[in-house]
Parts: C-alpha cells; structure tokens; sequence
C-alpha cells in the first residue's frame, strides 16, 4: 500500500494568500498523487485576521483538508504540533504561497519511500533554477556557506520551505529542536546530519513571492544566532531508540 502524507501548510494572518495557495496544491495532488493517501494540514499560528474563517471555509469546500490551531506564532512551533500529531507515514511542509514549483514534490516523497529519511528541496544544487534579488541570493548563499563550513554538513539549502520526512525521523528529530521560528529547518537538518540520517537534496524551481513579508536580514540575523548556539552548545547526541529508519514509519 502506497504511503500516506501529511502536507503541512504553516500560516500567519494569511487570509488573502490562502486561498489561493490551497486550491493550487489541492488541485495537483488530486491530479498527480492518486497513489498517496494525502491530507493537506492548515497550522494556524497566532493568526488575528481571518485567516481562521478562511481555513473553516476551505475545509468545507474541499476533501482531505484538515485545520488546527497554535495560539502561540513560531514557524517551526506549528511544524512541530502538526508533525508530532501525525499519523500519517510521511510528514511535509512547504510555504503557502507555493513559491516552490509542485511538480517536485512527488520526487521528494519517492525518496522517502525508497529509504531517506529527510528529503528536501534545494536552490544551491545543480539543476536548480531560482528567480530573486540579488540580495537574498547573497545572504542565502552566505548563511548556508556558514553552516557547511561550521558543521560540516552535506546539504546546501537548508531554509527552502520545501521538506519532507518520514514518520520516523520526525518523531525522533523534532523533540530534539529547540527552535520555535525560522531556525527550526536549519537545526533539524544539522541534527539529521550529525545523526547520519540520510538526507536527498532535491533540485527545484523556485520564484520569489515579491509581496513576500519575511525580514531577511532579522531572519538571517536569528539564524546565526542558532547557528553559534549549536556551535558551542553541541549538536544533541543519537538516542538509542533514533536511529536511521528505512522509509516510512
């Protein structure tokens, strides 16, 4: 029986994009993921416009759309309660205002099902063709320069909000975050590598949102700090019941 998937969509006072975002990624799993059970997770996260009202319509409206909400804001805060309550084999996210092109998303669940246990999407890898600034191509390249060189780590993207990952895996490598924000991807990847899980880096096609609200520089600013912590604090080590899985469970 092929795996079922839980697509997360994490959101913030996110009522006009929304809408949008849903019906496209609705539209291409019933069009393209007929052989996965797929359930598309709504992570309402401190939310104070109507974005909640907007969720509780698009349930209704469309099949195999589910909704929860997290009173408190954080990114990686809605990861973690959507992940850790899925039963689903394999858990994802990615960004609702689909900047990542769908088509590569079935490779990135094939990984999984083939015996990765992180598979990500990735703007730094040959084959990749990426449209944005100057400016965050800059930062972007420079932060993932920083955590290859401090951690040595394989993966070269490690904020493109494209990921996914067996049950197992999340289930061990989530309690281990401390992060609630935008530094959760980063630091379950270093995790994943130091534990070396396997990690496939998949390339995609990615198109800046222009009417994007994130602050780069603070985030980027944030992630440095994440980053230094690990550094000195040390990556948590393997616990016994964590090892690496093969495929979904």
């Amino acid at each position: 029986m092929a795996s079922s998937i839980d697509i997360v969509i994490p959101v913030l006072n996110e009522e006009e994009r929304l809408p949008r975002g849903i019906v496209i990624l609705h539209n291409f799993l019933q069009q393209e993921m007929t052989d996965n059970p797929w359930r598309i997770v709504i992570a309402d996260n401190g939310s104070t416009d109507r974005t909640r009202s907007v969720s509780e319509m698009l349930v209704q409206r469309y099949p195999g759309i589910g909704y929860m909400y997290i009173p408190q804001r954080g990114r990686g805060r809605a990861l973690r309660a959507a992940w850790m309550e899925s039963m689903a084999d394999i858990v994802s996210y990615m960004d609702v205002d689909i900047s990542t092109s769908l088509a590569h998303f079935p490779r990135l669940v094939r990984a999984i099902e083939r015996g990765y246990d992180v598979a990500i999407g990735s703007r730094h890898v040959k084959g990749a063709r990426v449209q944005r600034s100057f400016r965050r191509e800059v930062l972007s390249r420079g932060y993932n320069l920083m955590i290859r060189a401090m951690f040595l780590a394989p993966f070269r993207d490690a904020q493109c909000g494209y990921k996914v990952l067996s049950r197992r895996a999340a289930r061990s490598l989530v309690p281990m975050v401390k992060d609630n924000h935008w530094f959760f991807d980063t630091e379950l990847l270093i995790i994943a590598s130091k534990w070396k899980y396997r990690i496939r880096e998949v390339p995609v096609e990615w198109v800046e949102d222009a009417n994007s609200r994130v602050n780069v520089v603070k985030t980027v600013w944030e992630d440095v700090k994440g980053l230094l912590r690990l550094r000195l604090g040390g990556v948590p080590p393997m616990r016994e019941d964590a090892l690496p899985g093969k495929g979904p469970g």
